[in-house]
């Protein structure tokens, strides 16, 4: 049975780090893409002037697409309406956008399960839209391992020298995941996990896990939920999480001042190098 794949950006955070911004973080502009209507005359000379911003989740739409993506949701916090007012129904991304509005604000596992009525019988592709990461193809490769090894989640994996920043993972040498530990303050793991996708046996998982945590109403983790503490509740369960290695890959979060400004200099040199 081929399953269709619907990828998710949980876009419920406050950017408290990074605040005041007069937008959602989605939308910071962190590099340039060429005006689609440019008149085509000349356009070697005109190139540069066409130049349009391009804001960061734009990035990870691409990358979703380029996987053969064709629909994702994007789950909001109550006020950031400028994501489907600048979205729209995603032709500027060749995808069909929706919008789901986020319940409780107790961290990604609750943001997610909000889809759980539209994507219960897909894979989900999940990317973070405050995020770049490189290679273009990670969704590609991801998707294509999950599809060979039945594995119920596939992590992809980036190198990091800060671990307390990250959900670290640790892996057997056939790929196997065997722990995910979110921002240990040290760590002698390599890698860290910055995109999944998993199958419905995680979906389900994911929703009972937090089903149960409201029927308990135990609300009292500080101060969020990470969706990593879910993984490894599932690799506990026994569940087959397999991991993905992009060992020249790169991760950066624009939610700190010092990688927003790294993000914004290094998307603008690229694109100045490319029209210059």
């Amino acid at each position: 049975m081929v399953r269709r794949v619907i990828g998710l950006l949980p876009a419920g955070g406050q950017a408290t780090r990074i605040s005041p911004l007069p937008l959602s973080k989605e939308l910071y502009p962190v590099g340039f893409q060429t005006n689609p209507t440019a008149n085509q005359t000349n356009y070697q000379n005109q190139q540069q002037q066409h130049l349009r911003p391009k804001v960061v989740s734009h990035y990870l739409l691409e990358k979703m697409h380029l996987a053969g993506i064709e629909t994702a949701y994007f789950i909001l916090r109550p006020g950031k309406w400028d994501i489907p007012a600048y979205f729209g129904d995603g032709a500027m991304v060749s995808m069909n956008l929706g919008y789901l509005v986020m319940g409780l604000p107790y961290g990604v596992p609750f943001t997610l399960d909000q889809a759980y009525p539209f994507v219960q019988d897909a894979i989900v592709a999940l990317g973070f839209p405050d995020i770049l990461f490189e290679p273009a193809d990670g969704f590609i490769s991801i998707l294509a391992r999950q599809a060979t090894t039945g594995a119920d989640v596939v992590l992809g994996l980036f190198p990091t020298d800060q671990p307390q920043k990250a959900g670290m993972v640790d892996f057997d040498n056939r790929g196997r995941v065997n722990l995910v530990i979110e921002k240990p303050l040290q760590s002698n793991l390599r890698y860290m996990w910055a995109i999944a996708v998993w199958a419905p046996t995680f979906t389900i998982f994911l929703h009972q896990y937090v089903s149960k945590l409201k029927e308990i109403n135990d609300f009292s983790y500080p101060p969020e939920l990470p969706i990593g503490n879910v993984i490894q509740a599932s690799i506990e369960c026994g569940m087959h999480v397999e991991a993905e290695v992009f060992e020249n890959g790169a991760y950066l979060d624009i939610g700190t001042p010092s990688d927003l400004l790294l993000a914004v200099q290094q998307l603008s040199n690229q694109a100045y190098n490319r029209n210059s």
